[in-house]
């Protein structure tokens, strides 16, 4: 047992195998095997390593975007003519990453709480028994008081009076000239596993020219200014059909930086996309309400605005590569692995597919018959009549 177990622990430590290998001269299978070698070693090449880059690994930034607005309106609705700044046209106006900027507006003056009738369409009546008191429509602006007003055949309604009717939309819009507002935009960029920080402002971009710039996407492409009015045309849609009932547009900020190089050729490129506008269907446009509260004669009152806006959102995507000794030995050797199906096929091309898959079977297999050990065999195995042929 002892004379065993050495013999095993000898034979472990100091013998070598190794796969007896057969030459197969034969073109077609030669040509089939180095085209399929080649195939591999274009997409390692091609595809791993020139496209995919797999010989770098890869981080995403984590962003933080600051807003500012600049801009005058001018307007004179039926005869009240009004100045609108920032304070008036940006919600909300803290300068974030997603805002609106209003372009047109209903304006209802001086509401106060109390009973008056509701629009008509809202909730036509007749009688008052149309009218259940107590009881609210979803469409409509208030509580029903049970009256039906005669004047409009409408419910009577406890509501902020007079109701806000908003059935004619401004044509041409109130706010045509968002169309020349400017917005300045200032993103900042850390990616965590490379250690670098990027903002917009980047190396060209000073003080003097920023005071001057404006966005261009070929004479000025990294100008962090920009005027509306090409932001919408950069994103496929009309200005004035936009301002009219309001839209959405992204502003892709994208940062795709290859830190094998100097880190100062990582800058962003920003492109504009209409997200939803003015298109024909059911619900179109974007518009929210708004309203401020005072006082008169002791009496609270507001004023309601119907706001119709283009709404910004300011989208930071990034994808930064570098370098790296891990992803790159993984994908050699996977691509290595991969070289293995070269041997596969060949295989299956000589032993299934050939007039003479029997000859190559024998020369590539070695039979043996496990009944009869012969001690000085190779292999201490007897070779059966197959293996000899």
């Amino acid at each position: 047992m002892k004379n065993q177990i050495t013999s095993a622990l000898s034979d472990f430590f100091f013998e070598y195998e190794t796969p007896r290998q057969v030459l197969v001269r034969n073109r077609r299978v030669g040509v089939v095997c180095r085209l399929i070698q080649l195939g591999v070693l274009v997409y390692i090449i091609g595809w791993v390593f020139i496209y995919e880059k797999g010989y770098q690994s890869t981080d995403t930034a984590v962003s933080s975007v600051f807003t500012k607005m600049k801009g005058v309106g001018y307007t004179n609705n039926s005869g009240g003519e009004r100045v609108w700044d920032v304070a008036d046209y940006v919600f909300p106006s803290q300068g974030d990453s997603s805002f609106v900027v209003m372009t047109n507006y209903i304006m209802t003056e001086g509401q106060s709480m109390g009973t008056c009738p509701e629009l008509p369409g809202k909730h036509n009546c007749n009688t008052d028994a149309d009218c259940e008191g107590g009881s609210f429509k979803r469409t409509g602006n208030g509580e029903m008081t049970g009256v039906c007003v005669n004047r409009t055949k409408t419910c009577e309604v406890l509501a902020w009076c007079p109701v806000e009717d908003d059935r004619d939309v401004p044509d041409p819009p109130l706010l045509l000239s968002a169309e020349n507002y400017t917005l300045f935009i200032k993103n900042s960029v850390t990616f965590p596993a490379f250690g670098v920080s990027r903002s917009n402002l980047v190396e060209d971009v000073d003080s003097n020219y920023i005071s001057s710039c404006l966005y261009h996407p070929l004479s000025a492409p990294l100008c962090p200014i920009f005027k509306l009015g090409d932001i919408i045309k950069l994103s496929g849609l009309n200005f004035q059909t936009v301002a009219k009932v309001g839209g959405a547009i992204g502003i892709v900020v994208d940062w795709t930086c290859n830190f094998d190089v100097h880190v100062k050729h990582c800058k962003p490129e920003y492109t504009f996309h209409g997200l939803y506008g003015s298109k024909e269907g059911s619900s179109v446009g974007y518009n929210f309400r708004f309203a401020r509260h005072y006082m008169e004669d002791k009496i609270q009152k507001r004023t309601l605005l119907k706001v119709f806006g283009i709404r910004f959102d300011i989208i930071v995507q990034s994808l930064a590569r570098k370098f790296d000794i891990i992803p790159t030995l993984t994908a050699i050797g996977s691509g290595v692995g991969i070289f293995g199906v070269a041997t596969v096929v060949c295989d299956l091309v000589l032993l299934y597919l050939l007039p003479k898959r029997e000859f190559y079977k024998n020369m590539k297999f070695k039979y043996t018959d496990t009944q009869v050990q012969d001690p000085d065999s190779e292999a201490g195995s007897t070779e059966t009549d197959v293996s000899k042929k």
